[in-house]
């Protein structure tokens, strides 16, 4: 789209018009003979005076094309490029993954309906999940025996979700460090500076090898702020070191104003996620911008170009004409009159 940045200059038109109207004429004294058969000079030598060759409209045409092509340059012409709107995250999202041992439990289905173990069964609803956050800086902390950063802060939502497929059981160890885990999501997030800070836990186990039990890390997240939501998922009526431990996962999300849930199969899974999907609820915000790009050189080469081609064409027909045979004029001079004669 073509606009204009200073549209007031075009006032300026008829600026010409009002000097030529309101200011007094140049007056220019000069040395002059005074004969009183100008016009039959002329008529012999079949010219014009230099002042009648002036006239007409194709110099002041042009002279007003150029003056407008000035202006159209001074007002800075712009083309308006589409607008590039960028994404402002309002939320950090942290989702930490247990892939201890016993993920590897073939008690789940995947959306066909065939038997999977677990980890598959929540890349595939956590994939879903990561799509749908649009606006929310997502990272992924991956612990066993002890918790690493799978994927930093990012708002490149397919990246993660690929890096989360590629996640294996026990790549981070057979056990299961959810405190440790937490406590690395609370480095990760303390320089953050979006208004809201979440993360997702999800685990199959109980904490058995962390060196800040879950609640205690859970403490230190409240008082920075951070909201944690906590998903057991498997069969509750494990023992051993196995053992699904919702006590601690429930006393994780109250004390961070979080939620606890528990999924024994994939569509309870697929719920919880829509469920936080739905609590989570974010303000998307979003920056635009317009470049623009400078035209001014079009009007200022046009009205270069026109001066250019006017002059030049003055020229020409001042040197042809002057390449042309004049006729000599005799002037014969009696007593009382003067008379000319074109001498062929």
């Amino acid at each position: 789209m073509l606009t204009f940045a200073h549209t007031w200059i075009f006032w300026l038109a008829p600026l010409p018009l009002l000097v030529w109207w309101l200011a007094p004429p140049r007056r220019q004294r000069s040395p002059a003979i005074r004969v009183p058969f100008v016009s039959r000079l002329q008529a012999a030598g079949g010219g014009t005076s230099s002042r009648g060759s002036q006239r007409g409209p194709g110099p002041f045409v042009v002279r007003a094309l150029v003056w407008l092509l000035v202006l159209s340059a001074l007002a800075r012409p712009q083309w308006l490029e589409r607008p590039i709107e960028r994404v402002i995250p309002t939320r950090d999202l942290l989702l930490l993954v247990d892939l201890s041992g016993s993920m590897d439990h073939q008690d789940f289905t995947n959306a066909a309906g065939q038997p999977v173990n677990r980890l598959d069964a929540v890349k595939e609803v956590l994939g879903d999940f990561l799509i749908k956050r649009k606006g929310d800086r997502v990272g992924l902390v991956v612990f066993g025996t002890a918790p690493f950063l799978q994927v930093p802060f990012t708002t490149d939502l397919n990246l993660c979700r690929q890096l989360l497929d590629q996640t294996a059981v026990a790549m981070a160890g057979p056990q299961t460090a959810l405190g440790d885990a937490i406590g690395l999501g609370i480095r990760l997030l303390q320089d953050s500076d979006v208004p809201e800070k979440t993360m997702i836990a999800l685990t199959d186990g109980n904490d058995t090898t962390s060196a800040v039990p879950p609640v205690e890390a859970a403490r230190v997240a409240r008082d920075r702020d951070i909201t944690i939501h906590t998903i057991a998922i498997g069969d509750p009526t494990t023992v051993g070191e196995e053992q699904l431990d919702q006590d601690a996962l429930r006393d994780v999300a109250e004390t961070t104003n979080g939620d606890f849930f528990l999924a024994m199969n994939r569509d309870e899974l697929s719920g919880i996620y829509k469920r936080l999907d739905e609590i989570d609820t974010r303000e998307v915000k979003t920056v635009s911008h317009r470049p623009r790009r400078d035209l001014y050189f079009w009007p200022l080469a046009a009205a270069l170009l026109a001066s250019l081609v006017t002059h030049s064409w003055k020229l020409l027909i001042g040197r042809v004409t002057a390449a042309l045979p004049d006729k000599p004029v005799r002037l014969r001079v009696n007593t009382k009159t003067f008379e000319l004669e074109t001498l062929e």
